[in-house]
């Protein structure tokens, strides 16, 4: 820089990778491809004659749970590509090889695969007031969908983050991925019978994304207060510290697969 003084090297890796995700029209396509999934949703809520026994509550309450869903899906997908996808691309050695700390080239792809996830909030926004509107739910609606959604983001983009580092091929991460955050969502479409009792009562606060998933239902559709349940909050946070911990550590490791460019 002119001044002297260089941008730090994640700041720096942070640029081309928004410039890649954003500019390139992929970030762009996936948030086009949430606001129809979301489109769709709201239109059922709304005017399915099938769904009307749901209260405007109700619907507010389903809206921000399927966008912090789609939100951690989105960024799942861009941070599981982080690094796998380099080395299908030959370029990891091209990167590795920059004047910039493993960590620090970690730490600016996974803030870029994180900027999908305000995109998302963004274009959840008008639903969430139009199914809102007249109930006094919004702010709530939108505090906590930031708050949990923010949580699922950071938690899923660091495993993603991590598959990508030590998956074989961008194909694997990608699998690896998804299949582990269907697994965390499973049990979230468990009848309300199976969660009742001491183990369904662990198994909804240690999951982080039932957890989260079951406060945003408290709060909105319950009409609890902000804190009445923020126990739940404490497994999201958690995972969300300790895999981003995990991501960083395990980057200082990052290595050409021997033998190869990858």
């Amino acid at each position: 820089m002119s001044d002297g003084r260089s941008a730090p090297g994640w700041w720096v890796v942070l640029g081309q990778e928004l410039r890649d995700v954003w500019l390139g029209g992929r970030g762009l396509a996936l948030t086009f491809a949430f606001s129809l999934i979301l489109s769709a949703v709201a239109y059922l809520v709304a005017t399915n004659t099938a769904l009307n026994f749901l209260e405007q509550r109700e619907a507010v309450g389903l809206i921000v749970q399927v966008s912090v869903a789609m939100g951690g899906i989105l960024v799942v997908i861009a941070a599981a590509d982080a690094i796998s996808g380099e080395r299908d691309r030959g370029t990891l050695e091209t990167l590795l090889l920059a004047p910039v700390p493993r960590r620090q080239i970690a730490a600016g792809k996974l803030a870029a695969a994180l900027s999908l996830w305000p995109a998302a909030f963004l274009v959840a926004l008008p639903y969430v007031w139009f199914l809102g509107r007249g109930v006094g739910v919004v702010g709530d609606a939108v505090v906590v969908g930031l708050l949990v959604g923010s949580l699922l983001a950071l938690e899923l983009g660091a495993l993603g983050l991590v598959l990508s580092l030590f998956a074989g091929s961008n194909r694997v991460s990608l699998a690896l991925s998804l299949f582990v955050l269907l697994a965390l969502f499973a049990p979230t479409q468990l009848s309300a019978g199976a969660q009742q009792g001491w183990a369904g009562d662990l198994m909804l606060r240690t999951n982080p994304l039932t957890a989260g998933v079951h406060y945003v239902g408290r709060v909105l559709v319950d009409g609890h207060s902000l804190a009445r349940d923020a126990d739940l909050l404490v497994a999201p946070a958690v995972a969300a510290i300790a895999l981003a911990a995990v991501a960083l550590l395990a980057a200082g490791r990052m290595r050409l697969r021997p033998g190869g460019a990858r």
